[in-house]
């Protein structure tokens, strides 16, 4: 997996890009621009929503970079589920208008790899994060353990992970893709300086979450 550069628009959009706009080209020619209309709506909505743009990494050892775009929805100390330790989880709610590829938050190796199936409510609420599907990365970074989980959302049919136990990551790294509005929790550990607060919109790799104790 390469870092940056990479595609403007995300490989995992490619079909849906062409394959809306080939339709609605064919239907423009043959119906008009009246029929093919909706179909245009589709492929513009599908070229912003697969957009990929390359992000500035702040440099910092202790620093946790936000894993996605989004609105930040939660900020607490909650027990981890996955490593079942005590953490301070801070969350990103990705609506269908923000960049949803996912990147590392820290420099680190990928420990262990988990996927569970599960349901499909708002990721906006916080039951989403135990109920819904979701695929999550312990990440050792230095001495400190990070969990950071892809979520699937209300309209999120595919959580795509493109690592596997024992990989590296860099800062800002691409590692996945959530289709269609999603979420991403991060579970640091307890006495990391949160950086952000409810509400606040947040950039992939841009926006500094947290620094590590």
């Amino acid at each position: 997996m390469s870092n940056y550069p990479h595609p403007l628009l995300a490989r995992e959009g490619w079909a849906f890009i062409i394959g809306s706009g080939a339709v609605a080209a064919v239907v423009t020619y043959a119906c008009g621009w009246g029929w093919a209309a909706p179909v245009w709506i589709f492929f513009v909505f599908c070229v912003q929503f697969f957009r990929d743009p390359p992000r500035e990494i702040p440099q910092g050892e202790k620093l946790v970079l936000s894993p996605a775009d989004g609105r930040i929805v939660a900020i607490e100390p909650v027990r981890d589920p996955w490593l079942e330790r005590d953490t301070l989880k801070v969350s990103v709610f990705m609506n269908v208008f923000n960049v949803h590829s996912n990147r590392s938050p820290v420099d680190g190796e990928v420990k262990q790899v988990w996927y569970h199936p599960g349901k499909f409510i708002n990721a906006d609420l916080a039951k989403a994060s135990t109920e819904n599907e979701r695929n999550a990365l312990h990440i050792r970074s230095g001495e400190h353990d990070i969990t950071c989980v892809q979520v699937a959302g209300l309209i999120a049919r595919r959580i795509l992970c493109y690592v596997e136990a024992g990989a590296k990551l860099s800062r800002g790294q691409r590692y996945g893709f959530i289709r269609f509005g999603s979420r991403v929790d991060v579970y640091l550990p307890t006495g990391s300086r949160v950086k952000v607060t409810i509400g606040d919109k947040v950039s992939a790799t841009t926006t500094v979450l947290a620094e590590l104790p």
